[in-house]
């Protein structure tokens, strides 16, 4: 193959935009209806994903070895849409379709073996690595509701309880469908650390325009059965065996997967000190302070501070919560954690440089379009930011 060609090739055929992945779908679905169940009733979200897939694999093809666990990850997470490796010709055809059909005149013999090489591999590493999978783990979890919690403006907290363990570390995420939103899955961190009694609980609040978190926040009850999908993501796993301390910064539902870090270290005795500052518009939207609570007067060496945009109250910093910590000390030797809207992880990282915090302590979480980027990767969007 030769990268440069095929680089080049593609950067001409994106810019044609929009264009590209409803012409791919198209293709796909004319030649192969079938696979049309496969996918979400709305593909708006869908071309997004396909163009930022493409721009991933292509933009690091010189580097094959960035993206095979890219690929792989792709792989096992394609299980849950009931992906097999037949499938993965009639998606190969569509690609040489849309890129013959874009590129014109520019696309010859030459380009055409470069980009079915390409693809062989790419599909070669997905469906082995979803083979592997499929000896170890089922393609998704069924998760019964067992509780329902509405908290402040558009915020739930739902627990469920899966019949087989799903295997996660705190920190990871899961992908969640309900029936409601069929064939459309939404990240989720859960809050806790793993349990004896199988049971997660996801912090949800309902985004504008989602699809998948209204459903969660306004329309799941107890008993109802949702689907999980494998954990996925390391941004954001600690290092038990380091003890330095840990700055948590939290935002909104952004708290979840901070707070099952804290949960992981729960009643134990250790000399880093954790320091948690969590923030929300108002009061109102602190919704878990209670159990943060909780979880400190059981840990001398966890300290909670709620920050909130407006109003006061005792014991309540005003401001943002990588402002607030950086006022009351320097953080120079500890792990920090940042985890909540895109806007939010932006702006905490500017402050916390400002303050000479160093950019390789700072842990983030960082999305593909279903999944984590590996490390080094670079970010793409995820389906619906964490608010």
């Amino acid at each position: 193959m030769d990268a440069a060609r095929l680089q080049h090739s593609f950067s001409l055929v994106a810019a044609h935009g929009d264009e590209v992945p409803l012409y791919f779908y198209s293709h796909l679905f004319l030649t192969r209806p079938e696979t049309r169940a496969m996918f979400p009733a709305t593909m708006a979200a869908q071309r997004d994903r396909l163009v930022g897939a493409l721009l991933k694999v292509v933009g690091n093809v010189h580097q094959v070895q960035t993206v095979v666990p890219y690929l792989q990850q792709l792989g096992r997470d394609h299980r849950k849409y009931g992906v097999t490796a037949e499938h993965y010709p009639f998606v190969g055809a569509s690609l040489l379709a849309t890129l013959e059909h874009f590129l014109g005149e520019e696309w010859g013999p030459e380009l055409a073996a470069d980009w079915t090489a390409a693809y062989g591999l790419v599909a070669k590493v997905m469906t082995e690595a979803a083979g592997e999978s499929e000896q170890q783990t089922p393609a998704w979890w069924d998760a019964e509701v067992v509780g329902h919690e509405r908290r402040g403006p558009g915020i739930a907290v739902v627990t469920v309880r899966t019949e087989q363990r799903l295997p996660y570390l705190p920190g990871q995420s899961v992908s969640v469908q309900s029936p409601l939103t069929p064939r459309m899955w939404r990240y989720l961190s859960p809050a806790n650390a793993p349990r004896g009694d199988n049971t997660l609980e996801f912090h949800v609040r309902a985004v504008d325009g989602g699809w998948v978190s209204p459903s969660l926040v306004h329309a799941t009850a107890k008993g109802d059965l949702l689907r999980l999908g494998a954990a996925v993501g390391d941004g954001l796993l600690l290092d038990e065996s380091a003890d330095d301390d840990l700055l948590l910064l939290a935002a909104g539902t952004g708290l979840a997967p901070l707070r099952a870090l804290v949960e992981q270290l729960d009643g134990r005795r250790q000399r880093r000190n954790v320091d948690l500052y969590v923030g929300a518009r108002s009061e109102d939207e602190l919704y878990d302070l209670p159990a943060l609570r909780q979880l400190q007067e059981r840990n001398r060496w966890l300290t909670v501070v709620p920050v909130v945009e407006r109003g006061s109250s005792p014991g309540m910093a005003i401001g943002d919560p990588a402002q607030v910590a950086v006022g009351h000390r320097h953080w120079r030797g500890a792990l920090t954690y940042v985890c909540g809207s895109p806007d939010m992880v932006s702006a905490s990282l500017d402050v916390l440089a400002a303050a000479g915090v160093d950019r390789r302590t700072v842990r983030c979480e960082t999305y593909t379009y279903n999944g984590h980027v590996p490390a080094g990767a670079g970010p793409l969007p995820r389906e619906e930011a964490r608010a």
